[in-house]
């Protein structure tokens, strides 16, 4: 199996750095399955290309597998595994780059941060659904996406196409998301993996997909190809509806999602408050900013995120550079943590912190009371957060409902830290729900309004 990655940015030579690898190095990387072998076939200030070739044994493989794995038989040695890339080329990429999936930069976190021009190119790959299915999933993630079918034989024309095709990739993107899109939509495509899938494999999946997944037209078909097992990708769904989304059809008979549910709260209450100036604190991929913005009451709206990444896709979201000029000075986005003073937090009648406190590590909680209560002090302050309590509702859900959170308060939890928050700044607080109750255990979300006394 072979992949490989070039850009042109310059110069080059940094796909290297990024990638924690060496380009005049040839590095190995054993596998339960095989062997992965990163080299550079080309290394220039112009242009650099990085390979990850995975040489399969098919004997360790059978060997590694578990009784219950998918294939059996024959198909443990009679497969296209040895060409075709699939979960193992997957696998190995996300071991192979781990660091560089994470996004970390060290000393150049800055360039980490930076979507660079790419080319990926994966010669043969199994795409279920041909090469329409590759355009679906790709495109909308910012790719122009060649998906040539492979012929089942080049001297018999008449037998028509493989099930295979050759993917070329050419785009501006992070170089951490193109990684995390390739680690996921692999096995996607080719809707089967070697390996059994335990519980935590929704969690790998929100992982690698929660910056991108959540807003993606085709999450549904990515999300149940990904997890076979019908209850993961049933709660996998549930937990993505959470974190984002399109807002649902008003002629669509499905529940209303929650994360659109928890939307419309938090605009309820900010017209309750009759609130003209917003400012949404992890404002991620501009949702609410969106909302915000299409009502002519709020005459300033502003939108904070830590997340370079996320803001680029905010902004292409509010489509920022086709925006009028009256529209634009209403808006305001830019990069910012909760956890230090910054004078661009001031001077608005509300500010919202909808899913981000549980994201925030419990040390640096006193920071964040700091900066928004103390020191920004906006007329109110409108809090969401997950419900602990509610856990136990959620199928298949191991630890918390999304692997980045810190934390996950109960309903006492929030109410003592929210009481003392109130209290020594100089606020009133009330407390609700958002999402149908259960008599016993809540709502799923909780919401806290902050007035200043």
């Amino acid at each position: 199996m072979l992949l490989t990655v070039s850009t042109t940015h310059e110069p080059a030579r940094d796909l290297g750095y990024l990638l924690h690898k060496h380009p005049d190095r040839v590095q190995e990387f054993r596998q339960s399955f095989g062997t992965a072998t990163v080299l550079f076939p080309e290394a220039t200030d112009e242009r650099t290309t990085v390979a990850l070739l995975l040489d399969v044994d098919p004997v360790r493989l059978a060997r590694s597998r578990p009784r219950n794995a998918p294939d059996f038989s024959l198909a443990q040695y009679v497969n296209d595994r040895p060409y075709a890339a699939s979960s193992l080329l997957a696998v190995a990429l996300g071991d192979v780059f781990s660091t560089a999936r994470a996004g970390r930069g060290g000393s150049r976190q800055d360039l980490a941060d930076t979507a660079l021009p790419l080319v990926i190119e994966v010669p043969v790959l199994p795409c279920r659904g041909g090469s329409e299915v590759a355009h679906r999933l790709f495109a909308p993630l910012g790719w122009s996406v060649e998906a040539d079918p492979l012929p089942l034989d080049e001297r018999f024309p008449a037998w028509g196409d493989s099930r295979y095709v050759r993917l070329r990739l050419t785009g501006t993107v992070r170089l951490a998301d193109a990684l995390n899109q390739l680690y996921v939509l692999l096995p996607v495509l080719d809707e089967s993996k070697h390996y059994w899938q335990p519980a935590d494999e929704v969690d790998k999946l929100l992982r690698s997909g929660g910056d991108w997944l959540a807003t993606h037209p085709e999450r549904e078909l990515v999300t149940r190809r990904y997890l076979a097992r019908t209850g993961l990708a049933r709660a996998a769904l549930v937990r993505l509806a959470e974190v984002g989304g399109d807002v649902a059809d008003e002629t669509d008979e499905r529940p209303v999602p929650l994360n659109t549910r928890r939307r419309d709260a938090v605009l309820q209450v900010l017209s309750e408050l009759g609130a003209t100036s917003v400012i949404d604190l992890g404002c991620g991929q501009g949702q609410l900013v969106e909302a915000l913005l299409g009502d002519p009451s709020y005459t300033r709206v502003a939108g904070m995120e830590v997340s370079s990444g996320a803001l680029r896709q905010a902004a292409r979201r509010l489509r920022t550079d086709e925006m009028g000029e009256r529209q634009a000075e209403r808006l305001t986005l830019f990069q910012g943590a909760l956890t230090y003073e910054d004078p661009r937090l001031a001077g608005y009648d509300a500010a919202v912190l909808m899913e981000v406190v549980e994201h925030v590590d419990p040390p640096r909680l006193a920071a964040l009371e700091h900066v928004v209560f103390a020191t920004a002090r906006p007329g109110a302050v409108v809090l969401t957060t997950p419900n602990a309590d509610y856990n136990p509702r959620y199928e298949h859900l191991v630890g918390m409902r999304h692997p980045d959170h810190r934390f996950e308060w109960t309903r006492a939890e929030l109410a003592d830290w929210a009481g003392g928050v109130a209290e020594r700044n100089g606020y009133d607080v009330e407390l609700r729900g958002i999402g149908d109750p259960d008599p016993e255990l809540g709502a799923p979300t909780q919401l806290a309004v902050f007035r200043r006394a």
